[in-house]
């Protein structure tokens, strides 16, 4: 007879995975320089209030994140900053929220880390929330649907957001680590040349 595949636990070690081997650790040590640096003009970014010239800046706190609806075309270059709180917002504390007994949040009404050690603190609350909420949910209720608060999706199996966070959280943080790469190879002072 053939072994049921546990399909909740192959989800979780899915991003657990990554998240050990290849995300986390690499996030270790970023500064406040990094985590603010704009390498590009017109950069979105995480700022104090009232500093954003994007049409809206969302946040409830000190810090506000730059947005726009509709989305400019092209969208503008966003820091590790900005992208890092998507991912702990949007990502994730929007559906920790809404599926795992977080108080609710927003883009609105976060409030966002004025450095990169509250930002890291934030994201890795907001993962282990989540990886606790999916272990929660055990294998019956990943076939559960989304529910309305996930829109057109509404109808989907509980697993399907779990896979979409899952390539949300590898993207996302994926450019972050590219960001600190970048941020290494073209910040540090010119090596001098021997004589």
């Amino acid at each position: 007879m053939t072994e049921q595949i546990r399909w909740n636990g192959l989800l979780q070690e899915q991003i657990s995975w990554h998240w050990t081997n290849q995300l986390r650790e690499r996030l270790d040590g970023l500064t406040d320089d990094e985590y603010f640096w704009e390498p590009a003009p017109g950069c979105w970014n995480v700022r104090p209030r009232g500093t954003g010239t994007a049409p809206v800046q969302g946040g409830s706190g000190a810090m506000t994140i730059d947005f726009a609806w509709p989305m400019p075309e092209p969208p503008p270059f966003t820091t590790i900053a900005w992208r890092l709180g998507h991912v702990i917002v949007g990502v994730l504390a929007m559906r920790n929220a809404t599926h795992f007994g977080r108080a609710a949040t927003g883009y609105e009404s976060f409030e966002y880390a004025a450095t990169a050690g509250e930002a890291l603190a934030q994201l890795d609350e907001e993962y282990a929330r989540w990886l606790a909420g999916v272990e929660s949910l055990g294998e019956s209720g990943l076939a559960r649907p989304c529910g309305e608060a996930e829109g057109p999706y509404a109808e989907y199996p509980l697993a399907a957001l779990v896979l979409h966070i899952n390539r949300e959280l590898i993207h996302h943080l994926a450019e972050v680590c590219l960001l600190r790469d970048l941020y290494l190879h073209t910040r540090r002072p010119a090596r001098q040349e021997a004589s």
